[in-house]
């Protein structure tokens, strides 16, 4: 049985919104503080969804196979670039390799003084080279490789619905 390339592109899809979703969700939900790593690892998602929705709109248009492909092969290109992060992140975080030399969250804007000596006060600075989380628990892969492992496969979802001959 073959598989469509607009069931493929939709499945890299919902696999990617679940994934952005879940980051979002362990750091408003769980507590988890992302790292200046974390944060760009994040982009790919904003940039690669979109075109897969796109490219999921004009199959739905009936748009010329040129336009489909490309959006897919884009989407494809951007799902490697954040596989590649995620990897480097991984690795940094096993110390197989140095990490970015800064490494800091993100912070909110502040509207007073007193906001930001708060801020200041309880400023929690994350390390791109320890992991917050591993699953499984010790030995398992991190947020950085749980990435990298989803990027490879919205990388080989989008660029097999690209080769389907009704892409």
């Amino acid at each position: 049985m073959s598989l469509s390339s607009r069931l493929l592109a939709s499945l890299a899809f919902v696999i990617g919104l679940a994934a952005i979703l879940g980051a979002w969700g362990s750091q408003v939900f769980a507590g988890y503080v992302p790292c200046e790593l974390c944060l760009k690892e994040r982009i790919p998602y904003y940039v690669g969804l979109p075109l897969i929705l796109l490219a999921l709109i004009a199959m739905a248009a009936k748009a010329s196979a040129r336009v489909r492909r490309a959006l897919l092969w884009l989407s494809s290109f951007v799902f490697l670039c954040g596989m590649v992060l995620g990897i480097y992140h991984a690795g940094a975080e096993w110390r197989w390799w140095p990490g970015p030399a800064s490494c800091a969250g993100g912070g909110g804007p502040t509207a007073t003084t007193a906001d930001l000596l708060n801020a200041l006060n309880n400023i929690h600075v994350v390390s791109c080279t320890d992991a917050a989380f591993r699953f499984p628990a010790g030995w398992g892969l991190s947020f950085a490789g749980w990435n990298a492992a989803v990027c490879l496969v919205l990388v080989v979802l989008t660029a097999m619905a690209t080769a389907r001959k009704h892409a």
